[in-house]
């Protein structure tokens, strides 16, 4: 038997290579198209912070802008509050920036009281439902409920846009137990206060 020749060995040798390559792309082929797949996506995950906002139908003004007062002189306002806020809160009343004169801020004596109804400076068809501030001196207010950790009145919201609170302010000059002289000495006196409804978040 006769062996095979040089040329033989080298044709053998050349052709061996390409062909390991061919048989090893169709293994890569074979097993690329030979996979089940499957998935499944939660797509448009996200978080945003909800909002607290709180108006009034103030318009910009003082409820209380009254000048030339007497002694035993009173008045009221009438003010609406609303939550624009889409998640739950609470609302405390409370006062700031108090400019006192002449012990005038010790005579006035002020009420803010709960409700429905009303309107800015006109309290027609106001209906107390709760106690507010309770009646006391401005200077009394101004010490006592002067942030929201100390507010008064609480009113809890439920986060729906819209909901309203009517208050009721009532105010009365009283000198009772003052002499003449110290009633004289309260003219031309001027105090200023701001009144503040605060909401925070539940």
């Amino acid at each position: 038997m006769k062996k095979p020749s040089a040329r033989l060995h080298k044709i053998a040798a050349y052709g061996a290579g390409p062909l390991s390559v061919l048989l090893a792309g169709g293994l890569v082929w074979q097993g690329s198209t030979a996979a089940f797949t499957a998935t499944t996506r939660n797509a448009g995950n996200s978080w945003s912070t909800g909002s607290v906002l709180l108006a009034d139908d103030d318009q910009g003004a003082a409820a209380f802008h009254v000048e030339n007062i007497v002694p035993g002189q009173t008045g009221q306002r009438c003010i609406v509050v609303t939550s624009q806020a889409n998640v739950p809160g609470k609302v405390r009343d409370y006062a700031e920036n108090l400019v006192a004169s002449r012990g005038l801020e010790d005579r006035i004596i002020f009420d803010l009281e709960q409700g429905t109804g009303g309107s800015f400076n006109d309290c027609t068809g106001f209906t107390p439902t709760g106690n507010g501030i309770p009646a006391g001196a401005v200077s009394a207010l101004a010490s006592t409920y002067h942030d929201y950790a100390s507010g008064a009145s609480q009113w809890q919201t439920t986060g729906t846009p819209g909901e309203t609170q009517s208050y009721r302010a009532s105010w009365r000059f009283d000198t009772t137990g003052l002499t003449q002289t110290q009633i004289n000495a309260m003219q031309g006196a001027r105090i200023t206060i701001d009144l503040v409804w605060e909401l925070q978040s539940d």
